[in-house]
């Protein structure tokens, strides 16, 4: 496929144009898109062929299990050399890219047929993994290849390591156990499948009440369905206290059946993980992440918790004082009061509003800084791409090629950021293919889709991003441009597919790029003007944010402490009783009688045991930050030491191995701790 070519201009050029003429990047965001045109032909969605209607995806999924039983075969006969690792791999490549794509249009499509198709091919690969996981003769075949020393001395470390990472998966589903057991170990996962689906569909449904049990000056602000109010979110930042009271007591109100979900899907894992030969689940998630294990997990929220205490507590006064000023009748901070208190201090300490910083953040000329800033940091730039029919699952989708300036095309991004209804409200990065070396020794080209939920433009007034919406964009870039850059030989491990707890750091550093004045100067003018957007109110977007951190800090570690704990050893009693303890010790918010929390807490199905995840990504994030772009956040000296050193790896080397490349030295527990307490503890934005 042939891409538009986009000349590059350099930083000193790129804005010395009159206003709203773009370059075609800017263009392709800033202006409304031209239809494609209907005669073409229909060359599928991501142009695979057989995906041009919804009954395409059982065609895909008959190709990829057909693949599937020759590559099977073909590892299990083979001598154990190089080429097994490679048949697996390929193995893996063929379910995944299947699987990968399903789980996107599943939840992204406008249309219901494409959603269920893909929702139903996704269950079926499932089943098929399973069943892979648990075949002993697959299994044995990596067993004899890395039993022999002499086929271990022709291994280069990456590709031991990846059929060590084959190995652990056939290890966590049983394959050492006999056969009963074994079937057992595939029996639980499957229940799981059901128990998460179960638990996540729950914990977004809302709550209902009488109308009468709402004084009915407040019964407006929630929806109202005949005699009942639904009250389906928390309305955090409503100023009316008893408005969050009520939401807070209603939409947390204990839902007896999902209790019980709960309880089963947490005993459950449990039962996998010891059958499987692990202490706790917790013990079998966090095998291979930067943390290693549950006890050093707590260590690190302990030691956090010690070094925020006096900051935590400063914050929780000065919400205190501000709910006096609220002249409320209970003078105690409740947890309903946190984000609404916090929220109104930064207001009354700094005043943002959103809707002064939106003119200078033009979607269009956010993709330009963006564009200009990995010039300059790696090399590599955006190219507009005309899609094709059938290609895109909605005309608003923007097609990005990643060019870098000597070794060609690296991949594409697919760019759906505008809202639409039934799109899910939620930013996020799908894998769709993932780059590896291919038998023919042609790079196979990564593929991932960058989803948020962002204003369309309209008429003449392109999308205007808020301050949050322009460090959401920067963050979700972070995973892509790990995806783009991490050239692996083997899709296992391409990209994003590394521990879940480093993942996060590539998206986690884009948002110091996002803060940073010298890096917002090159591409925030106002749409209409041309202004530059003012220094001062970059600095005062970045004091802000630092208003009630820590207590905003605390709030993480707690979601975190109360996911280890959950995860660890049963402890016979109630999740309610665990979650009122854990908040006691690590929030200082106290608990309110008859609710439960943990039923909203969705992150429990696809972060089970690894919510910390978000706090050490930022510990370490802040590290490189300091160590390697606070003083040139431009540094192609640094750019190419961090993709050489963290992005070009993807999983295929230990992810402390790559945090101590970058650093040059081994960080510890307590490394981690200092970088995020001196994040909060910075006086001035960090320029």
């Amino acid at each position: 496929m042939r891409c538009a070519r986009l000349l590059l201009q350099r930083s000193h050029a790129l804005y010395r144009r009159t206003v709203n003429t773009w370059s075609a990047v800017g263009a392709a965001f800033n202006v409304q898109h031209q239809r494609l045109e209907h005669l073409q032909k229909n060359v599928g969605l991501f142009g695979v062929s057989e995906l041009s209607s919804p009954a395409g995806f059982q065609m895909a999924l008959c190709q990829a299990l057909r693949e599937a039983e020759v590559l099977v075969h073909r590892a299990c006969t083979h001598p154990p050399c190089a080429v097994t690792v490679d048949t697996f791999d390929q193995l893996s490549d063929s379910l995944c890219k299947v699987a990968d794509l399903a789980d996107f249009i599943k939840v992204a499509h406008p249309d219901a047929a494409f959603r269920e198709a893909a929702e139903r091919t996704c269950v079926d690969i499932g089943t098929v993994v399973e069943k892979l996981n648990t075949n002993v003769d697959l299994c044995q075949s990596l067993k004899n290849l890395l039993g022999s020393e002499a086929v271990l001395a022709t291994l280069d470390p990456v590709t031991r390591r990846v059929a060590e990472l084959f190995v652990l998966d056939f290890e966590i589903s049983g394959i050492h156990l006999d056969e009963s057991k074994r079937s057992k170990a595939v029996a639980l996962n499957v229940k799981l499948l059901d128990l998460n689906h179960e638990f996540l569909s729950g914990s977004q449904l809302p709550n209902a009440v009488e109308k009468q049990v709402l004084p009915e000056h407040i019964r407006h602000c929630f929806s109202i369905d005949g005699d009942r109010v639904q009250i389906g979110g928390l309305h955090a930042d409503s100023p009316n206290e008893l408005v969050r009271e009520a939401a807070y007591k209603i939409f947390l109100y204990p839902n007896t059946s999902l209790l019980l979900c709960l309880d089963e899907l947490l005993a459950c894992r449990h039962e996998l993980a010891t059958l499987v030969g692990y202490e706790s689940f917790a013990h079998r998630a966090l095998k291979g992440t930067m943390a290693k294990n549950p006890e050093t997990v707590m260590k690190f929220l302990k030691l956090l918790t010690e070094k925020l205490s006096d900051r935590t507590s400063k914050d929780f006064t000065m919400m205190k004082e501000m709910k006096k000023k609220t002249h409320s009748t209970n003078p105690e901070v409740m947890p309903w009061d946190h984000a609404y208190l916090s929220g109104a201090i930064r207001t009354e300490k700094f005043n943002i509003d959103p809707s002064v910083y939106s003119p200078y953040f033009s979607l269009g000329a956010c993709m330009e800084g963006l564009n200009h800033l990995f010039t300059q940091l790696l090399g590599v730039s955006f190219q507009t791409v005309q899609p094709k029919m059938g290609e895109l699952w909605s005309e608003d989708v923007r097609k990005l090629a990643l060019v870098h300036e000597t070794e060609g095309l690296l991949g594409y991004i697919y760019c759906d950021f505008f809202r639409r209804p039934d799109k899910p409200h939620q930013d996020c990065h799908f894998t769709i293919r993932g780059g590896r070396l291919r038998e023919d020794g042609v790079y196979q080209l990564p593929v991932v889709v960058l989803m948020l939920s962002l204003p369309p433009p309209s008429g003449k007034t392109p999308s205007l991003l808020t301050p949050s919406m322009v460090e959401n964009l920067f963050h979700e870039m972070g995973h892509a441009m790990h995806s783009m850059l991490g050239r692996t030989r083997y899709q296992h491990v391409t990209g994003t597919r590394c521990s879940t707890d480093f993942a996060e750091v590539p998206s986690v550093l884009m948002e110091y790029f996002a803060s940073d004045y010298r890096v917002v100067s090159q591409f925030a003018r106002h749409y209409q003007t041309g202004e530059p957007l003012p220094e001062s109110l970059v600095s005062r977007l970045c004091e802000s944010k630092r208003v009630c951190s820590a207590a905003d800090t605390q709030l993480q570690i707690f979601y975190a402490a109360l996911d280890q704990v959950y995860h660890g050893k049963p402890p016979y009693r109630s999740t309610t009783d665990i979650l009122r303890e854990m908040q006691e010790k690590f929030y200082g918010l106290p608990y309110v009688y008859d609710t439960a929390w943990q039923l909203r807490f969705s992150h429990l199905v696809g972060y089970g045991a690894k919510y910390y995840s978000y706090l050490m990504s930022r510990a370490v994030a802040s590290m490189v930050w300091r160590q390697c772009f606070l003083q040139d956040p431009f540094s192609r000296v640094m750019g190419e030491r961090y993709r050489r050193e963290m992005l070009a790896h993807g999983g295929s080397k230990e992810p402390m191995l790559m945090v101590q490349g970058m650093l040059q030295k081994a960080p510890t527990i307590e490394d981690f701790v200092d970088a995020l307490v001196l994040d909060l503890d910075a006086t001035k934005p960090l320029v």
